[in-house]
């Protein structure tokens, strides 16, 4: 007797789990047709539950609530992971606007810098951050410091800074600054307007009893020239002269 209820009491519950197990997927296929597209299973309340393949799952707020969607692509400012059993939208880091994976930002937030996948608040030596893209850029070449990626402020040692950039020689027409290393104008040696010509002046080298003498005229440097450029020419000339009888006899006399 006690056997007989113990099989009749078994049998009623494969009964129960078995219209249990037919309601679940009743319901479950009831909600598939009325699920957003891309959605497997779904609730009014909380979205989508599961996502067809290749489809990533991803929570957006609903006003203060987080309801789960179905995408083909995460959007910006996540990562998409995949795995046998979901794939899913992962939050970037908070420093990241936009990310491949975890480790390597694409794209950073006001403030930061791109570099070597990381979001960084300055740039490293030698490099300059470029505002609009809001990446780390490479100076110019042979360029220890810039401004930006055509303005170089510092050279290495031996390059020369020239209108922003570094040379090995100068352009022609300049000439390098050893102390300062950079490129500067070759100037040329500018001289004013000759003098009139002196007096007659016998030389005491001279004979006494000859008339014979000599007259110069002069003429001022106004700009030197630079290191690399040629010297002034002769800034004093001299001509051969004759005294006058006149100015002999006073020359004579004149102390």
């Amino acid at each position: 007797m006690l056997i007989s209820l113990l099989i009749w009491i078994l049998h009623l519950m494969n009964l129960t789990i078995g219209q249990d197990k037919i309601v679940r997927h009743r319901r479950s296929t009831t909600a598939g047709k009325l699920c957003p597209t891309g959605c497997v299973t779904c609730s009014a309340l909380n979205g989508c539950l599961s996502c067809k393949p290749r489809l990533f799952f991803h929570l957006e707020l609903d006003g203060m609530r987080q309801k789960g969607v179905c995408l083909s692509a995460c959007p910006r400012g996540y990562f998409d992971t995949r795995s046998p059993y979901i794939n899913t939208c992962t939050r970037c880091r908070e420093d990241c606007a936009s990310c491949f994976s975890e480790s390597f930002c694409t794209r950073c937030h006001p403030g930061h810098f791109l570099f070597r996948g990381k979001c960084e608040r300055s740039c490293p030596f030698g490099l300059i951050a470029n505002a609009e893209l809001r990446e780390c850029k490479e100076c110019p070449a042979g360029c220890e410091l810039c401004m930006t990626r055509s303005l170089c402020l510092r050279c290495r040692a031996d390059l020369f800074t020239f209108q922003g950039q570094c040379h090995l020689t100068c352009p022609k027409g300049f000439e390098p600054d050893e102390q300062l290393m950079q490129c500067v104008l070759q100037v040329h040696c500018e001289v004013g307007e000759w003098s009139e010509w002196s007096p007659c002046v016998r030389k005491r080298s001279m004979k006494a009893n000859r008339r014979r003498g000599e007259k110069t005229r002069t003429r001022q440097v106004l700009s030197p020239p630079s290191h690399s450029r040629k010297s002034c020419p002769h800034l004093s000339q001299f001509r051969k002269c004759i005294f006058k009888k006149r100015q002999s006899f006073i020359s004579n006399f004149m102390p």
